[in-house]
Formats: C-alpha cells, structure tokens, sequence
C-alpha cells in the first residue's frame, strides 16, 4: 500500500470534528510524527497489535479482506474497546479517499475477532482466502478451522482418518506451515487448532446437530458452515469455514461474524 497523503489526514480531521464522530481510523502504516494530533482516539491498521497506548492504537487485520469487512472489523474493535457505541460514527482515510461508517446494530458479535488468539485466527482467514482464490491441485477446496477450547472441540468430534498431526508441533504462525495446512486442506473435515497456534489435529468430523444447538443462521447455509457454527454453539471456539464455491464465514457462539467470498473482488 502507499503512503496517505497528509492533506488527507488533515480532511480527515476536519470532517471527524464537524460531523461529531467519535474516532479516526488510518487504514494503511503511518510514521509516529504523521498521526494526526487530535483529541479523538485514533486507529492506525497495519501490521502491528498494540493497544497500550490511551489515544492512539495500533491494530491489524487482514489486508486481503474487502473494504466492507475491514470496517466492520474495525467498528467491533471500536465497540470492544469502549471508543464507539452502535449507532456512532467513525472517519476513515485510505491512501487514496476518506470515508465515513455509521456502526450498525448488532456488529458488537464481531468483536470476538480481536481476542488472545487473534492472530491465529487472522493466519488461518489468510490462508482461507487463498485456498478460496487458488484451490488446490486444479480443484477448488472446502474446509474448516476450529480455534480455542480444543479438549471440548475434541470431545464434540471424533476422527475420520488417522489424525496426520498426532506427534508433530506444527503452529499455524510458523512461517513454513502454510503449504503443509494447504496440502491436507484437501481432506474431509475440520483442523482443530490450540488457541496458541499449534495444530492439535485435522481430519475431524464435529458432532453437531443443528435442531438440537438451536442455531439461529441465514437460510441456505451447507453442512459444512452449519457445522462450523454448531461446534461454536457448543464450545467456546470460535471457527472459519470455507465452502468449494469460495465463501468464507467466521462464527463465534453460534452466530456469523464475517461472510466473505474473495473470488468476487478478486
């Protein structure tokens, strides 16, 4: 990405204070000196996680989601962290435009995504969009990732195959992990991820029975994303599922937190 302007930043500023919006959100990296000088709480997104700081702070999330799911990432971030209430307004700039977004009601759900675990969860939405958008040996790829609460996912599911990660310590934030996660992405069921990244198993098939979760969804969900939003029902994990057509869905206590499909903005 390149460099916001800083005659943007000040716009920023001005339309921030005129129209009585309660934070400031720079979607690209800025130099300590460039942050606007403001009495808002400011957001800069990049590649860092850092909420220390009482005015200004400095998050990440995934840089190939599309402009709509960043900024509702952003507003559950705002929300979380007491900057913002459903109904306020936030003033976001790009390298190239400023923006205004109104956080909707019920995006508090979402703020689930910026959690202990949050950068497991971004590594394996990044590695989901690319399965998404390449496939896998010519064909397209479905899959699901379950995050946290691994003894209760596990005894909601059981094994389809021999577990191919049993006696390895392979973590989904190391760097050579990516290809190996991509190869057995290919086989039936889901990966069963420990809260610190380390892969406790994959292959396995979760024993969900939606009538009996009570699920409250959208209608025309596959199994797959039913049975990614049931085992968050029944535990406190959270999951991402990726259907073949390419939809991406993460889901928290039952509900859907993000739907994303990168191979139509791709």
């Amino acid at each position: 990405m390149g460099e916001v302007p800083e005659i943007l930043l000040e716009g920023a500023v001005e339309i921030a204070l005129k129209l009585g919006a309660k934070a400031i959100v720079v979607l690209n990296e800025i130099p300590e000196e460039k942050i606007p000088n403001v009495s808002l709480p400011v957001v800069v997104v990049g590649s860092t996680f850092d909420i220390e700081e009482d005015r200004v702070k400095r998050i990440s999330v995934p840089q190939n989601l599309d402009l709509k799911n960043i900024l509702n990432l952003i507003s559950a971030f705002l929300i979380e962290h007491e900057m913002v209430k459903e109904g306020d307004s936030f003033v976001y700039v790009t390298e190239s435009s400023i923006g205004i977004k109104a956080v909707k009601k019920g995006i508090s759900a979402m703020k689930s995504f910026f959690s202990q675990s949050q950068n497991v969860l971004q590594r394996l939405l990044e590695i989901a969009i690319e399965l998404s958008i390449e496939g896998r040996e010519g064909r397209q790829v479905g899959s699901i990732f379950v995050i946290g609460d691994t003894r209760r996912v596990l005894k909601h599911s059981r094994q389809l195959i021999p577990n191919p990660f049993k006696g390895h310590k392979i973590n989904v934030l190391d760097k050579d992990s990516k290809e190996i996660i991509k190869e057995f992405a290919q086989l039936d069921g889901a990966f069963v991820v420990w809260e610190d990244g380390r892969i406790a198993a994959a292959g396995r098939y979760l024993e969900v029975k939606p009538k009996v979760v009570d699920l409250m969804l959208p209608p025309g969900l596959g199994s797959r994303h039913i049975a990614a939003a049931g085992i968050t029902r029944l535990t406190k994990a959270m999951a991402i599922s990726l259907s073949e057509s390419g939809t991406i869905r993460i889901f928290k206590n039952g509900l859907m937190l993000l739907e994303y499909n990168p191979r139509l903005t791709y």
